[in-house]
C-alpha cells in the first residue's frame, strides 16, 4: 500500500564521481549517482541509493514522475515524508 500525500521532491546529478546524498534543500532532497543518464540506469541507481539510505527494500521506492528528468517524485512506500526526510537529514 502506498502512502497517500505528498511525494518526495528529488534532484539527480547524474554522473558523479560517486553516488551519495547530498541532503535538503528547503523540501528538495538532493542526491548524486554515478550512472549515466541512459537506459534507466540513473533512475536505478537513485532506487538503490534511497532504499540503502532508508534501510528498505528497493521495491518499496517507486519513481512517480520524472523519469526522464533530473527533477522526480518519488513514493516510499509504508513511510511518510517527514519519517523519510528526518531519516535522510541523519543521513547527511
Amino acid at each position: 500500500m502506498w502512502v497517500k500525500g505528498k511525494p518526495l521532491a528529488v534532484r539527480v546529478q547524474p554522473r558523479a564521481s560517486h553516488s551519495e546524498v547530498i541532503g535538503f534543500r528547503g523540501d528538495i532532497l538532493r542526491v548524486r549517482v554515478a550512472a549515466p543518464p541512459e537506459h534507466g540506469k540513473a533512475n536505478e541507481a537513485l532506487v538503490e541509493l534511497l532504499a540503502a539510505a532508508l534501510g528498505i527494500a528497493r521495491g518499496r521506492i517507486a519513481i512517480l514522475r520524472g523519469h526522464a528528468s533530473r527533477d522526480k517524485l518519488v513514493a516510499i512506500e509504508g513511510m511518510d515524508l517527514a519519517a523519510v526526510q528526518r531519516i535522510l537529514r541523519e543521513e547527511s
